[in-house]
């Protein structure tokens, strides 16, 4: 429950800013290239058109839309560079510290956001960078407390669990966000900041106190679950896992389709979390207390049909009899070819908001199947080198998502027509259709050669040439774990 809330909390750090930045910005003073024609003009109509627009909603910044894209990305740049960095260290020294001082920093540094805005944008695009520091550790420490704390026999289910907090705190914050926005205390926007900093201080602090790095450790666990879950992990191991043979990962097509596949579904999440709500406040005119919760509804949509869609792959696999890798591809393929079509549509929409609005969500909602697509697929060619791999590449594909608000950003600033925004949609369907034919292509639901303990050489602690043959012999007993963790949980 806390890897949960720490989840969402990360996630409503990294989106308010992209409802706060609509109410910050004085829309209106914004300077424009060419004369814009109101294409909605908030004109009412048997709900066809969007609502009135409330002047007084404008905020004090003139940023131009190029220069609130920075903004916008600033916080990336900050998350890349040390998902890789704590990964490492997590798996070394222990997740726990690297994790909640990680969102302490985050959150403590985002009740600093508001002062920081109007002492200057420098400092402002500094604290956002902070931010994202401090979240990098984010993934790949959850990832190493869950392989500390969660029996194989519950790892997909409670490890969905966990995961499904990105959607839930994305659900909470867009509209959360449009009411602190308008309502809220300190002016209205600030508040966003005040609000969420102030609870992801709390979650910090809770969770350096109550939450210990594994089951060994915890002074007042139960003896008896203590000893299921060590001994449904495997209990003590005398051998080391072997370097990761960099190599031969680099020589897997598996591996790149993987890595490609979350470069495209990043660029297009990315272009619609950052983006979204200023669409629907440049070209559908939509007030700011409804902003957030429309631009919530494409997540809500999400995280309902990723619950759908893992039961699914379940059934298709275990049992029809489907292949892992034809399911894994058909899964990813709906995923990421399904929010392609929709985006095409929806920049044909004109100002039928409600088509509009229909049309993303059911886009962004079918972006569920990639949970039971690429992103689950690394534990598929490599169950022992998982981790490493999935830091590896959502450390890639973050840099490349970088791209999409500052490439959405050059292409609407001064002119946030439909036509511009249309060109957007079309870049971000076309890197979801190219990068999802790759997966298509390629991917692989099979252990990979060089995941093969077998062909290992095992480093073991003790020099006991009895403890070497034993070390060599579990190697080969991976695949009785789920059964000796059954028969142990029946005792």
């Amino acid at each position: 429950m806390m890897l949960f809330l720490g989840m969402a909390n990360a996630y409503v750090m990294r989106t308010n800013m992209s409802v706060a930045i609509v109410a910050m910005v004085n829309q209106t003073a914004l300077p424009r290239e060419e004369l814009v024609v109101e294409e909605c003009p908030g004109t009412h109509s048997n709900n066809t058109q969007v609502g009135h627009i409330d002047p007084t909603e404008d905020g004090e910044f003139i940023w131009e839309t190029a220069t609130q894209s920075f903004i916008l990305s600033a916080f990336f740049y900050g998350y890349v560079l040390t998902q890789i960095p704590f990964g490492i260290m997590a798996k070394k020294y222990g997740a726990k510290y690297f994790l909640g001082v990680g969102m302490l920093v985050n959150s403590v540094f985002g009740l600093l956001v508001p002062e920081a805005a109007r002492w200057g944008l420098a400092p402002l695009i500094v604290v956002r960078f902070v931010q994202g520091l401090g979240e990098g550790p984010i993934v790949p420490c959850t990832h190493a407390m869950l392989a500390k704390w969660i029996p194989p026999s519950e790892r997909s289910r409670l490890g969905a669990f966990v995961y499904a907090g990105a959607q839930f705190g994305t659900v909470i914050s867009l509209p959360l966000s449009g009411l602190l926005s308008r309502y809220g205390f300190a002016g209205g926007w600030p508040s966003i900041f005040y609000v969420f900093g102030a609870v992801g201080t709390v979650w910090s602090v809770a969770f350096l106190i109550w939450v210990y790095e594994d089951p060994e450790s915890h002074p007042r666990i139960r003896d008896a679950e203590r000893k299921f879950i060590v001994g449904s992990l495997g209990g003590e191991k005398t051998e080391q896992t072997p370097p990761i043979p960099w190599m031969s990962v680099l020589k897997s097509m598996p591996f790149w389709a993987i890595l490609v596949a979350h470069m495209g579904q990043n660029y297009g999440y990315e272009t619609l979390l950052t983006e979204l709500p200023t669409y629907m406040k440049q070209v559908l005119r939509f007030s700011i207390k409804d902003n957030g919760t429309l631009s919530a509804l494409p997540y809500l949509a999400m995280w309902i049909f990723s619950i759908v869609v893992s039961v699914v792959a379940d059934w298709m696999t275990w049992t029809k009899g489907v292949s892992m890798t034809r399911t894994r591809k058909l899964l990813n393929s709906i995923g990421m070819f399904g929010p392609a079509l929709c985006l095409v549509a929806a920049s044909y929409t004109g100002c039928t908001a409600s088509l509009t609005v229909g049309l993303l969500s059911l886009g962004v909602g079918l972006m569920g199947g990639t949970m039971s697509g690429y992103r689950i697929n690394h534990l598929d060619i490599s169950p022992r080198f998982a981790g490493i791999l999935m830091s590896l590449t959502n450390c890639i594909a973050n840099v490349f998502a970088l791209l999409a608000p500052l490439i959405a950003g050059y292409i609407i600033d001064g002119k946030p027509t439909q036509a511009a925004w249309r060109v957007v949609f079309f870049i971000s369907a076309a890197v979801y259709a190219v990068t999802s034919g790759f997966y298509l292509i390629f991917a692989s639901g099979d252990v990979q050669s060089w995941d093969d303990p077998d062909r290992d050489v095992y480093h073991v602690v003790a020099t006991n040439p009895a403890d070497l043959k034993e070390a060599r012999r579990r190697s080969r007993r991976d695949s009785q774990l789920e059964q000796a963790e059954t028969t142990l949980q029946t005792a």
